[in-house]
């Protein structure tokens, strides 16, 4: 592979990166998650190392709920056929909805009223469910909206809204997020574990969150809480949130009045199990498989997780460049996730924000920069990222872009979009957190 030195070359990397991120999202697939972790024979589930012998239960109850809610259910009803009937939540309703399934649209990124009709349907159904009956959880990124209910009833579905809105635009990593989602619902932090106690209990979760924290997925409703009371209070004057609270939420705050959840030692864990079948490392092994073999030597670096997305471009950039002194061609990936705070913002999302910080910085350079979600959705716009190399100032600017201008309105999504060089993909029923792929020579 030879350096890129015309227009042609250019693209070609273009469409290297875009290739190496289309392959991975193939790769890290829900049916090959669950054909890798979840098989049944011969009326025995196995998942990943525990064993369920499905008759003898009374009953089964499957609850799957996230943006890969219906692909996660679709991959366990091709196993066990009819024996998975329960519940789906998710964003976007199937052409063909699963046999014995009662589905809910739920919104996404703040949630809606089928939220919270879908929230109070798996209440009802849960707390049914006696000492000798299954319930498989299947849990995925976005289930914190898509599934909600308020654990204080004077918080309507507005106000519900307006609190998660004050909290995506917080700028706070989506753990600390989630910490006070779960302290502020009635379904999260445990507590749809707490509804199904006595049944037995198996999560099988699509991770969208730092390995080290699982019970961050969905905000956690079938884990114990590793996060407190206290740590809501600490996050919430950190981020100077109280003042962009509706005065319902932002009460429980100044009267301290919030609920603790249930935690490691409780009762309603003892039956139950987790497992993780796909994570944002199964992603990034994908995405480093497809470089090497399009003859990248590449080189993984997670570093700037959860770090603002100016601080993780100059990171990223500069390791890439490092990697280049040594190395050629050079394929680094980075996982995880970067944070924006948005201010009056247009059309866009965090990777194509990123992107676009990135392009700035590397105009005239040999450096292609791909970043992306893998649930194909990227901020209120509808892609999922945005690709950045060193002709993209000068390219923006023919078109009568003003990348400045753009990167200061969070307005990343038109201009990508004009340039052919957003990446949408659509909604991919799946969520393991975003790639950032940079190719370097």
């Amino acid at each position: 592979m030879t350096a890129p030195t015309g227009e042609s070359q250019f693209r070609a990397m273009r469409n290297a990166a875009r290739s190496i991120f289309l392959e991975a999202l193939l790769q890290a697939s829900i049916a090959k998650g669950f054909d890798r972790h979840v098989q049944y024979e011969r009326g025995i589930l196995r998942v990943r190392e525990d064993l369920y012998d499905l008759h003898s239960y009374s009953r089964v109850m499957v609850v799957s709920l996230g943006k890969a809610g219906h692909t996660m259910a679709e991959a366990l009803a091709a196993q066990v056929g009819s024996l998975a009937q329960g519940i789906v939540a998710t964003p976007v309703l199937p052409d063909v909805q699963l046999h014995g399934f009662r589905y809910f649209q739920g919104g996404h990124p703040t949630p809606n009223a089928e939220s919270i009709q879908a929230a109070g349907a798996m209440l009802r159904a849960l707390e049914a469910q006696p000492a000798s009956a299954l319930v498989i959880f299947m849990l995925s990124g976005g289930g914190s909206s898509i599934v909600e209910k308020p654990i204080d009833d004077e918080i309507s579905l507005d106000d519900l809204i307006a609190t998660y809105r004050a909290l995506v635009h917080s700028g706070a990593p989506i753990a600390e997020i989630n910490a006070i989602r779960k302290h502020l619902s009635a379904v999260k932090g445990g507590r749809l574990a707490q509804a199904a106690f006595p049944a037995q209990q198996v999560s099988i979760m699509v991770s969208d969150v730092p390995d080290s924290t699982p019970d961050a997925v969905a905000s956690g409703p079938t884990m114990p809480d590793s996060t407190s009371v206290e740590d809501c209070y600490r996050i919430a004057e950190k981020c100077d949130l109280l003042r962009q609270l509706p005065a319902s939420s932002r009460e429980l705050f100044e009267r301290h009045t919030i609920e603790e959840t249930p935690k490691s030692d409780d009762p309603v864990f003892h039956k139950s199990r987790w497992c993780t079948v796909l994570s944002n490392q199964s992603a990034i092994e994908a995405a480093s498989g497809v470089a090497e073999r399009a003859g990248f030597i590449v080189h993984v670096d997670n570093s700037c997780d959860d770090w603002d997305y100016t601080k993780a471009a100059d990171f990223l950039l500069n390791r890439a460049r490092e990697l280049r002194k040594q190395f050629s061609p050079v394929c680094l990936i980075s996982g995880g996730e970067v944070t924006v705070k948005v201010v009056n913002g247009g059309i866009g999302g965090r990777n194509q924000q990123f992107a676009l910080a990135c392009a700035e910085k590397i105009a005239g350079e040999n450096i292609t920069v791909l970043s992306a979600g893998t649930d194909g959705v990227d901020g209120n716009s509808p892609a999922a990222g945005a690709i950045a190399d060193g002709t993209t100032v000068r390219r923006a600017r023919k078109a009568g872009f003003d990348p400045r201008t753009a990167l200061e309105k969070f307005d990343a999504y038109p201009f990508f979009r004009r340039l052919g060089d957003g990446i949408e993909v659509g909604p991919t029923g799946n969520n393991l957190r975003d790639l950032r792929v940079l190719l370097v020579y």
